[in-house]
């Protein structure tokens, strides 16, 4: 059953920040209009030249990292802080984003959880460099 639920899990999560991504890219699907204040911040990250294509650039990787299986661990941990970004814009600015943010990090959560064994070593009390 685990591994069903973390399967689910997977696919959509890794799906979502697929086409989340190629959406930077290639515009296939309408967004919503901001609201004004997360109107001004994304502006201005817009502006910079460079931040949108490199977020959007490792949402597509992540997703595809994720969905094929490959270095799903590593991928989920890079994911993480655009998901946390994301999530704090929508807190603070526009808060009718947040039920697909919460589903997302349900997801991200289950991953985090179906990969365990590869992220308990780093909650060691205490590391010994060796």
């Amino acid at each position: 059953m685990k591994i069903k639920i973390i399967t689910t899990a997977r696919i959509v999560f890794g799906l979502a920040f697929l086409i989340f991504g190629l959406n930077g890219f290639f515009n296939f699907m309408p967004t919503p209009a901001p609201s004004a204040q997360m109107g001004e911040l994304l502006g201005a990250f817009a502006k910079t030249g460079y931040f949108f294509p490199m977020i959007k650039s490792i949402e597509t990787i992540c997703g595809l990292l994720i969905l094929s299986n490959i270095l799903a661990p590593l991928a989920v941990v890079l994911i993480a802080p655009i998901l946390v970004g994301i999530t704090s814009i929508h807190i603070f600015l526009d808060p009718q984003g947040m039920p697909l943010m919460i589903l997302l990090h349900l997801f991200h959560a289950l991953l985090i959880w179906g990969y365990w064994n590869y992220f308990k070593s780093i909650f060691t009390k205490k590391a010994v460099i060796s």
